[in-house]
């Protein structure tokens, strides 16, 4: 078997690792949580090579760049590139693996590029703009400095994201503080930032409502991944 390290921007998403090795009696997968952030990503991820891990995944949410993705859509990323234009291949074995037992699964894995970058797509027109200079499909704030220490160690990665916030739809600005170092959500961030605008209150139940989607699409990504680490 694979001896897997897991990478996560949220603590929310360790949690569903942790509950789904509970529930169908595994051991707690290794899991570094970076609270999206590239810099704790890549310290993250070379501990848990540290540690034994002989493939490390960038598991979590996304935003979506290409104009098709819906929420929920399940992003297994060919490679990974950042705002510099420095691309990593993630391992093509391992992801043919994953990718057929994700469709024997029941889950229809999605391939191409994603973004790693350093900030939030936060508009439609940012998105946009992203998807035509790069082609990728998604955007997140940890892969790449998940793919730069698998690099550096010479072992392979992945990237398993699940779309929580479509191409078309902006982001609220209680999104963009909502994430604390540790991967926790900052409520008093949140409330304080619909406090001054209110008119994002319904944009921020449209983005909890996509997130669960997203959430639920990790859900059953992850039983087949503990599967098979």
């Amino acid at each position: 078997m694979t001896t897997f390290g897991f990478v996560t921007g949220l603590r929310a998403e360790t949690k569903i690792l942790e509950t789904t090795a509970k529930r169908t009696g595994r051991a707690t997968p290794r899991a570094a949580c970076a609270g999206a952030h590239a810099g704790r990503a890549q310290d993250g991820a070379a501990r848990l090579i540290a540690q034994g891990a002989r493939v490390i995944v960038s598991f979590g949410l996304c935003g979506g760049l290409g104009p098709s993705l819906r929420p929920g859509a399940l992003i297994l990323a060919t490679s990974v590139v950042d705002r510099a234009g420095q691309s990593y291949d993630t391992d093509a074995d391992t992801r043919g693996r994953l990718s057929n037992d994700l469709v024997a699964a029941g889950l229809s894995p999605i391939g191409g590029l994603i973004l790693g970058d350093d900030e939030a797509a936060a508009t439609v027109m940012q998105k946009a703009k992203l998807y035509d200079r790069t082609g990728a499909v998604a955007v997140d704030m940890e892969s790449h400095g998940v793919a730069l220490a698998a690099h550096e160690a010479g072992i392979p990665f992945l990237v398993v994201r699940a779309v929580a916030d479509p191409a078309a739809r902006d982001l609220p600005h209680a999104a963009l503080v909502a994430t604390r170092e540790d991967g926790g959500i900052h409520a008093q961030a949140v409330m304080t930032a619909l406090i001054r605008r209110p008119w994002e209150i319904g944009a921020m139940l449209r983005l909890a409502r996509d997130a669960r989607v997203a959430f639920a699409t990790l859900k059953r990504a992850a039983e087949t991944l503990l599967r098979g680490g």
